[in-house]
């Protein structure tokens, strides 16, 4: 029997398919942001620097983590949503049970790794000599609780591109609110201070991937996962890779470009980190939507270029473009506007606020074209096209960012370090709008082969 999910990745008009997956996947990503934002904001109650740039420091190494959860994640969910379009469960059921038990391995030694030289790894993502003991305090417990962010990011990408949004939406929202409620619990009410603040993230890390686990056991899903269908051959991992290593690459990309924003703040002093670490906490939020939105495209993509049905394909596109530019520039003037009160909400301290509202408005200058950056990354994702996938997902912080974040703090001091970012991201939209035009005439002429 046909799954009602499956008919309506077919047949219901373009915006009310996506609408309906991004919703929920939007929800729980913004859910997401707000208890990092709001986990800050408890950091920053203990009215301690070091303590806020412990998170700074830890945010990126989080980042990494989320990464390899991602890298089998997004590439099962490009193969799901591909098979289920050519009426092929089994080799979907394939490709989520290797996922999975692969992702579980990775977790088990990067944990192993991670705490034995925790140190090392922190003053190699920036920890100064002021931070390194806040940090950590904060991250053994992150690292250490690593397995359940790496499952959650697996299972929910698998979820979503078999069209699964609402329960995917609804464990990572559900871990994030327990998340806040515990973090007050733990770091004041039990004295735990910032450890708390890091025991809070693990546990609702740990909840959200026991909902999810948990709607694959109950038999729930269209696609199985079982040990019987964990088939680890060279086949399989050719396919979850091909769109794999560029999520990797971006995720890991990015990590290491905060870390080396974090490095070339250093010399500036911890309010500089601090501030920008408050920063991004903050475009994480419109962010956060962005990718939302894109996860309710994925499946749809794939699902009709499986299909054969390229018109569908290039309707999704135009649509997601138009809806994600829109809501990029609202809110990029929102924050431009209010980046003093919003900083100031997160500090007392006065050159925090000073530097926090200067790399807040920075950061959001060239936010009006993400959706075009975002929008094609994961259609290329979407597709299978392996390489343009990776060009697109190493361009931002990796042909563009890490090169200019050496080169303009030298030039521009300060001042340089918050410029590096929104160049990036100009460059990174000419790439995009190039590829963009390229796949656009393939599906077009795919579509006139089709009806001839």
């Amino acid at each position: 029997m046909e799954h009602k999910r499956e008919i309506l990745l077919r047949e219901a008009p373009v915006n009310k398919a996506i609408t309906s997956m991004a919703v929920p996947a939007i929800i729980g990503m913004l859910v997401s942001a707000i208890y990092n934002i709001v986990d800050t904001l408890f950091v920053g109650m203990l009215n301690d620097t070091a303590a806020l740039g412990a998170t700074t420091v830890l945010f990126p190494i989080f980042m990494l983590i989320s990464a390899v959860g991602m890298t089998f994640g997004m590439g099962t969910a490009s193969v799901i949503s591909r098979r289920l379009g050519e009426q092929n469960k089994d080799a979907a059921s394939e490709a989520i049970s290797t996922a999975f038990f692969t992702t579980l391995g990775i977790a088990v030694l990067f944990t192993i790794l991670g705490t034995s030289f925790i140190k090392p790894l922190l003053q190699l993502f920036g920890a100064t000599d002021s931070i390194l003991v806040q940090a950590e305090v904060y991250g053994s417990i992150i690292v250490g609780g690593s397995i359940f962010p790496m499952l959650s990011m697996n299972m929910n990408n698998a979820l979503r591109a078999e069209g699964a949004a609402k329960i995917s939406a609804l464990a990572i929202a559900l871990g994030a609110v327990l998340n806040i409620i515990f973090d007050p619990i733990f770091m004041f009410v039990l004295d735990m201070g910032l450890k708390g603040a890091a025991a809070a993230t693990i546990t609702g890390q740990a909840i959200s991937t026991v909902i999810l686990l948990s709607y694959y056991l109950r038999k729930k899903s269209i696609v199985k996962l079982s040990i019987r269908a964990f088939h680890p051959s060279a086949a399989i991992y050719k396919q979850i890779m091909a769109i794999g290593i560029p999520t990797f690459l971006r995720q890991a990309l990015s990590s290491f470009a905060i870390a080396m924003l974090t490095n070339a703040a250093a010399p500036f002093g911890d309010s500089a980190i601090a501030a920008i670490g408050i920063s991004l906490r903050i475009v994480m939020m419109p962010m956060m939507v962005l990718f939302g939105f894109s996860q309710g495209f994925q499946p749809l993509a794939g699902y009709a270029y499986g299909a054969g049905n390229f018109s569908r394909v290039r309707e999704s596109v135009k649509y997601s473009i138009g809806w994600t530019t829109k809501f990029s520039i609202v809110f990029s003037v929102i924050l431009f506007t209010a980046a003093g009160w919003i900083i100031k909400a997160f500090s007392n301290d006065p050159e925090v606020i000073t530097r926090g509202t200067m790399a807040l408005r920075f950061m959001v200058a060239a936010m009006p074209f993400m959706g075009i950056q975002v929008i094609y990354s994961f259609l290329y994702q979407a597709l299978g096209h392996g390489k343009p996938a990776l060009l697109l997902a190493v361009a931002r912080q990796g042909l563009f960012f890490i090169p200019l974040i050496l080169l303009m703090p030298g030039l521009f001091g300060l001042t340089g370090v918050y410029l590096a970012q929104p160049i990036a991201d100009i460059l990174t939209v000419g790439v995009s709008l190039f590829m963009g035009l390229r796949i656009s005439r393939e599906l077009k002429q795919k579509e006139l082969e089709a009806v001839t």
